[in-house]
C-alpha cells in the first residue's frame, strides 16, 4: 500500500486478510492522499480503479499514476502550485473524475508518451477523459503530447591511411566516414475528452496534443587522417589526404497530433 495514507476510524478496524484483500482488489479506495511539496509519489499498481475522497498536491509535488490504473475518483482535488499529476503511457484511455477541483497557477496534468530509446521506440501519449464538476483555477493545463522518435545512429569515423615508407612509397589517403542514420518518427499525440462546467472560461484551457518531435538524425563519421609522410635518403614521401566525413542523418517526422474534445455541463 505504498504510497497511501488511510485515515478514518472505518478504515483502521481492517486487518489481517481483511486489509489485504481491500488494498489487492480491483477497487482500492482511501479517504486523504497527500503529496508533500517537492516531493515524488507513486500511487501502488495493485488495482485498476482507484477512489480518493481527498487528493492534495503540494507545490512542486508530483503524483504519478501506473499503467494499469484505468479510472481514478477524486471527491476533492487541490494541486498546488507548479504540482502535477503524471500519467504513465499506456494503450489503455485512463477516466479521471473529480466532483471539485482548486487548481493553483503552474499546475499540470501530464499524459505525455515516452520518448524512443536506442532499445525501444518511442510511446504514444495515453488517451484521457478528464471530468470535473466543479472547477476553481486560472488555467486547467493538460499536456498530452507525443514522445520524440529515437534518434539515429552516428556514422563511424574513417580509419588513418597508411604512413609512406621509404620502400613501399607515397602514404595513403585516409577513409571516408560513415553516414550518419536517420532519425525515427515521434509517437502520436493523445485523443482527450473533456467534461467540464459551463461556466469556465474556454480560453484557460489549454490541451497539447501534438505529435512527438522527429528523433535527430545521427551524425556522420569524421574524415579519417591520410597516412604520415616520411622523409628518405633520396626523396621525401608527403602524407596522404585526409578521407571525407560521412554526412549526418535526416530527422524523423513528427508524430501524428492527437484530439481534444470538450464537453459542457
Amino acid at each position: 500500500m505504498k504510497g497511501y495514507v488511510v485515515q478514518g476510524a472505518a478504515v483502521r478496524k481492517l486487518c489481517g486478510l481483511g486489509f489485504m484483500a481491500v488494498m489487492f482488489s480491483p477497487l482500492a479506495m482511501a479517504q486523504n492522499l497527500d503529496v508533500a511539496a517537492n516531493s515524488l509519489m507513486r500511487l501502488p499498481g495493485n488495482s485498476t480503479v482507484v477512489e480518493l475522497q481527498e487528493l492534495n498536491v503540494a507545490e512542486y509535488g508530483t503524483l504519478l499514476i501506473p499503467a494499469n490504473l484505468v479510472e481514478l475518483k477524486i471527491g476533492h482535488l487541490h494541486l498546488g502550485h507548479e504540482a502535477r499529476i503524471a500519467v504513465v503511457p499506456h494503450s489503455e484511455e485512463l477516466r479521471l473524475t473529480i466532483q471539485q477541483a482548486d487548481l493553483e497557477p503552474g499546475s499540470q496534468i501530464l499524459a505525455r508518451g515516452a520518448p524512443g530509446t536506442f532499445e525501444k521506440p518511442p510511446l504514444p501519449a495515453r488517451n484521457l477523459t478528464l471530468q470535473i464538476q466543479a472547477l476553481q483555477g486560472a488555467e486547467l493545463s493538460v499536456d498530452a503530447r507525443g514522445g520524440s522518435g529515437t534518434p539515429g545512429y552516428a556514422g563511424l569515423d574513417g580509419a588513418e591511411g597508411d604512413p609512406a615508407g621509404c620502400t613501399w612509397g607515397s602514404a595513403t589517403r585516409g577513409y571516408n566516414g560513415d553516414n550518419g542514420a536517420d532519425g525515427h518518427d515521434g509517437s502520436a499525440g493523445a485523443l482527450v475528452r473533456l467534461q467540464l462546467p459551463a461556466s469556465y472560461p474556454a480560453e484557460q484551457i489549454k490541451v497539447r496534443v501534438d505529435g512527438g518531435a522527429g528523433g535527430l538524425g545521427g551524425a556522420g563519421g569524421k574524415a579519417g587522417a591520410g597516412g604520415a609522410g616520411k622523409g628518405c635518403l633520396v626523396y621525401h614521401a608527403d602524407s596522404g589526404k585526409a578521407g571525407r566525413a560521412g554526412v549526418a542523418g535526416q530527422p524523423g517526422r513528427q508524430g501524428p497530433a492527437g484530439q481534444v474534445v470538450v464537453q459542457r455541463y
